[in-house]
Formats: structure tokens, sequence, C-alpha cells
């Protein structure tokens, strides 16, 4: 039998400018988690090319690739990841250690992230001791330690009630004003309309990207329901 080449992104032509809040939308198979990957530098493209800050990042080594990741993006992912044993202060440090960053502006920075997203008096305590909407406010926290260029946030709402996911957004959105760029990747329409821009994928293309607001932003491809559906 014949092997068919599957293409999870298909001759895309994505720009995201500097303090935009941008959700990428799609359901299963619709190459969102592809880009993502792309964008986070956590895989590279078969074809064409990625500049992230304008710096071509896809021909670059796992190694360049980590600095960068280092340096210039923060990850907020559904699952909080964050170590048990640690304090949230202490879990807040961890990625500015691997960075090697010194013991005083480790902290600094740590203590200055708490503080931006309300948990300035949580610093000793252990995850366990949170909420869930706080331990999903520490993990933001972790991202924003590294005063990272983009904000890339995977689902970040998918483990929380309802109540709690809308805290989390209107802080992910409350980040943007101040200037933070955010791409929220998630497959829920009602998620995605609190971004001021969306890019909808299907089969690895984008048909739609424009203002959230618009009607079309939302409107469910035909069959995209039954996949969502088929994959819950």
């Amino acid at each position: 039998m014949g092997s068919e080449t599957v293409h999870a992104l298909d001759g895309i032509d994505l720009t995201i400018d500097q303090g935009e809040f941008v959700a990428i939308v799609g359901s299963s198979g619709s190459g969102k988690s592809t880009a993502m990957n792309i964008i986070g530098c956590l895989d590279v493209p078969t074809s064409g090319t990625y500049h992230l800050g304008g710096v071509d990042v896809s021909t670059m080594d796992d190694d360049q690739q980590a600095e960068i990741r280092n340096k210039m993006l923060g990850f907020i992912f559904q699952q909080y990841n964050l170590i048990p044993k640690l304090s949230v202060l202490e879990n807040v440090e961890l990625p500015l250690l691997y960075a090697g960053v010194d013991s005083e502006e480790r902290r600094e920075r740590a203590l200055r992230s708490l503080e931006r997203v309300g948990l300035a008096d949580k610093g000793k305590n252990l995850p366990s001791q949170l909420s869930g909407g706080q331990q999903q406010r520490v993990s933001i926290a972790r991202a924003l330690a590294g005063t990272p260029s983009v904000i890339l946030a995977d689902e970040p709402t998918g483990a929380l009630d309802s109540r709690t996911g809308r805290e989390v957004l209107r802080f992910l959105k409350q980040l943007n004003r101040e200037g933070d760029t955010v791409v929220l990747i998630t497959h829920d329409n009602s998620i995605a309309v609190k971004a001021d821009r969306i890019v909808r994928l299907q089969d690895g293309k984008i048909i739609y990207d424009g203002d959230s607001r618009d009607p079309r932003a939302v409107v469910q491809p035909h069959g995209e329901d039954e996949e969502e559906e088929a994959g819950a």
C-alpha cells in the first residue's frame, strides 16, 4: 500500500505583532497543536521559515532553540506542572535557576511576578494549599518571571471550572493591556472570543484571520462540530 503525506500545517502565512492578544482556534486535527509547537520553538517546520523577534529560529539546533525558549517565551499549560514539594516562590524561580540567573535577581523577579498575579502573600505556600485558579496563576507568574516576549497559553482554562476559567482569562486580558503579547491556543469559541484577534485553523489551513468581534470568527466550518463530538 502507498503512503500518504499529511501536512499538519499547509502553506500558512501568519504574522503576530508585539502587544497583540491572538487566539489560535480549531478542532482536533486542525493543526493548532503543531502551530503552538512551532511558535513555542518546540518543533521546527519541515519547510518555510519561522521568525521570532526578527530572528529566523527555524534553522537553529536544539540547544539554540532551548535558549530562545528560555529568553523569549513564557508557557502556560492546561496542567499547571508545579512541583508539589517546592513552595510557590520556588516554583516560580525554577526556570530562572535553569537559565543561570543569580539568586538575588531570581528572587526579585519571582516576587515581582507573584505580585503581578495577586499572589504576593502566597510565596511560602505549597501548591497543594492553593485553589486550582491560584495554581494556574502561579504558572502564569512562572511564565512572566522570564520576562518573555510572548506568552503562549495552551488551553489554560481546561482544568478549571467555568467561573475560575473566566478569572484566568480576565487576567490574561489584563496582562495584554499592560503590554504583554499573548497567544492563546484553544478549541473553544467561548474562550477564543476573549482575544482581540482569532486565527481559525481547519485541516492545516487558515480559514479565518481577523477581529474576534466579527460574527464570522466563531462560525463553525461544516463538520467541525461533529469532529469535536467524536473526539470528546
